[in-house]
């Protein structure tokens, strides 16, 4: 009979799988926007305040090879390049929520610590 201790690991590899595609400032923001809809460069970059554009150059190709995002390229000049969520990637939605409804839930204990280590 396996324990929970057994189980441990193998739960915390597979957050650990999550937080690889996920994780990071910027990667669940982009996913936020593009949960609203197909967003170009230029929308991602203006909806996301302070973000870079080596680095929202470098999260949406890391989230296009790990399958969460596509990038659709128009054959026209200038190009026009749009970014959307792929079933894989709207499936990171109730994830989302869920996170979402636990910050809000425990915002108090979470913004007192955050006072005291100030």
């Amino acid at each position: 009979m396996e324990t929970e201790a057994q189980n441990y690991p193998r739960l915390t590899c597979a957050v650990e799988t999550t937080l690889d595609v996920i994780g990071g400032r910027w990667k669940v923001l982009i996913i936020r926007e593009l949960m609203a809809g197909v967003k170009r460069f230029g929308e991602l970059q203006r909806a996301l305040p302070g973000i870079t554009q080596k680095m929202l150059t470098q999260q949406l190709r890391e989230m296009e090879e790990d399958g969460i995002i596509h990038r659709e390229v128009y054959p026209q000049i200038p190009p026009k390049v749009e970014y959307s969520l792929t079933p894989l990637g709207e499936s990171l939605q109730p994830i989302l929520n869920a996170m979402h409804e636990w910050a809000v839930q425990n915002f108090s204990q979470i913004n007192r610590r955050q006072v005291e280590n100030q």
